[in-house]
């Protein structure tokens, strides 16, 4: 007979967060960058005071637990406190991605039933078409004071400053199940309507602890963190949750999130980590070098969204002294499920090993398992070459979408849409999307591994691969070039460079030159818009 632990059996709640960060790290700052005006700099016990403030004005409301409350907003400190208030309260925090297709945002607001939508005044805009389409929204809520309160027709609109004004900040947590959902993010795929994740609090909160680990994110009181990732995504990355479970300083980018604009917060707020997505970094790293600048306090960053080059890792690392730490993750993981960190013995190794060891996805982080599978299902060796379909399961991965009617899993997997390979220890590289990977003539080519050469040019700054219908060999790659200012890189020239550094079948048959790549919500190239304008037939 099993013999039960002797130990106490308090929930994991995401309030527990709020009220750990105001009681040991009360006086840690938060920085905000807002929408209008200069920084907003406060602490970690003012957000807590405030969240309160929010908490007591959603139940004036008339809004009950299980209520769901929507956001179209960016990184700044009105979003975090919302983020608590609305979860610790007994709601459902539902991120949307302002970025999203107006129908398809019509549709997420209705299918979550959102009775309040925060916005921030950037986006009176995109609420003045969309709320006579949502209906359940009771109340349109701006992330504002009174002063930039935007007048939108037909929307009656309410200044947040003037919403939590009135109310106390005190506010009993309530406890319940750590399993109740907590927050809610659609996905951003491109086929159908997006799908819904709703995380429970036990999720978070286990995805969050784990942020904070050293060999994972390392937040702790001595480092400044900066989520470029954007709170509308997977919930930048649990980051809002983990910085003060840690007791970091927060510094939030609000809209500005060029490279000029981030640079200038980097140095001013001595930042030491930041996260984001490749796309993000390339534009930094163009700022950085046409201006002759460097990096004063930054320590390491955390990529992660899409696959980021082993030459601009390099860059990173060896110019700069940035240590790139790279992460995978989706929307039905919560956040993090693979890192990079190496050991004492791969940091011994020549940095050109080094940086092929970080151009790959990182090893599971502790409470996620993962395996690659064949077309049949059989689990594929963990050799480093055999590359299948990545499969997911554990203590913060999805079981079922929300209001879904069926279950994605398989077998208690959650099937990514991911090609992968795994190594004998456990270093696994996402090769490509399903939908990306390019067949041709029985083979497969990695888009992603043509991209990562691709962009290895020093003309290149950015470069994606698509595949092309060809009548013999099935399909065959089509190159995307945006080019370095001032640089006149042509067709030849680049087709050259990848012939010795990919295998010769490999090279693309045509090469198209761009002013920019259409880049969504989440910094992730768009190829869906690369193949309807480009998806053609190769003679």
């Amino acid at each position: 007979m099993l013999q039960p632990g002797l130990m106490m059996d308090r929930p994991l709640m995401i309030s527990g967060i709020l009220e750990h960060s105001a009681a040991q790290f009360g006086d840690v700052e938060i920085v905000s960058r807002e929408t209008h005006g200069p920084l907003f700099r406060y602490t970690y016990a003012d957000c807590a005071g405030r969240a309160r403030q929010l908490a007591n004005a959603l139940a004036a409301l008339g809004l009950k637990q299980g209520s769901a409350v929507g956001s179209i907003a960016w990184n700044n400190h009105r979003h975090l406190e919302a983020y608590y208030a609305v979860s610790g309260s007994g709601m459902v925090m539902h991120t949307c991605n302002p970025r999203l297709h107006p129908q398809q945002l019509i549709y997420i607001i209705n299918h979550a039933a959102d009775e309040v939508m925060l916005f921030d005044s950037t986006f009176a805009p995109l609420i003045k078409g969309i709320a006579a389409h949502c209906p359940q929204v009771k109340h349109w809520l701006c992330l504002s004071d009174a002063v930039n309160l935007p007048a939108i027709d037909g929307v009656k609109t309410i200044a947040y400053e003037d919403l939590i004004a009135p109310h106390s900040s005190q506010f009993e947590w309530p406890e319940f199940d750590e399993r109740t959902g907590a927050a809610l993010c659609y996905t951003s795929g491109t086929t159908g309507n997006p799908k819904g994740a709703l995380y429970s609090h036990r999720a978070i909160v286990l995805n969050a602890l784990t942020g904070c680990l050293p060999g994972v994110l390392d937040i702790s009181p001595q480092q400044t963190i900066l989520p470029v990732v954007p709170m509308f995504h997977i919930n930048a990355w649990c980051i809002p949750y983990a910085a003060p479970i840690g007791g970091a300083k927060l510094v939030l980018p609000g809209p500005r999130l060029d490279g000029a604009s981030l640079y200038e917060l980097i140095e001013a707020e001595k930042v030491t980590l930041s996260a984001g997505v490749p796309t993000i970094w390339q534009a930094l790293m163009g700022h950085i070098e046409q201006n002759g600048l460097k990096f004063s306090t930054m320590k390491y960053t955390a990529v992660g969204g899409s696959a980021m080059p082993a030459a601009l890792i390099a860059k990173f690392s060896d110019v700069y002294g940035v240590q790139v730490r790279h992460g995978w993750g989706m929307t039905e993981t919560t956040a993090v499920a693979t890192m990079t960190s190496m050991t004492s013995a791969e940091l011994a190794l020549p940095a050109a090993d080094q940086h092929a060891l970080v151009a790959k996805q990182g090893k599971t982080v502790f409470g996620i398992q993962i395996k690659v599978v064949d077309e049949h299902g059989q689990t594929l060796p963990r050799d480093g070459t055999s590359q299948g379909e990545l499969m997911v399961r554990g203590q913060w991965i999805i079981q079922s979408y929300f209001k879904g009617e069926k279950s994605p899993l398989i077998d208690g997997w959650f099937p990514t849409g991911d090609i992968a390979t795994i190594d004998a220890k456990g270093l696994m590289q996402i090769r490509d999307r399903t939908k990306d990977v390019i067949k041709t003539g029985g083979e497969w080519i990695s888009s992603i591994d043509l991209e990562n050469a691709a962009v290895g040019h020093p003309s290149v700054a950015m470069a994606a691969v698509i595949g092309i219908k060809h009548p013999k060999w099935d399909e065959r790659p089509l190159l995307f070039i945006v080019r370095k200012p001032g640089q006149a890189l042509e067709k030849e020239e680049i087709l050259t460079f990848l012939a010795t550094r990919v295998a010769k079948w490999w090279v693309p048959d045509d090469v198209v030159f761009l002013e920019s790549l259409p880049v969504g919500g989440t910094g992730k190239v768009q190829k869906n818009d690369l193949r309807k304008d480009y998806g053609g037939v190769f003679s």
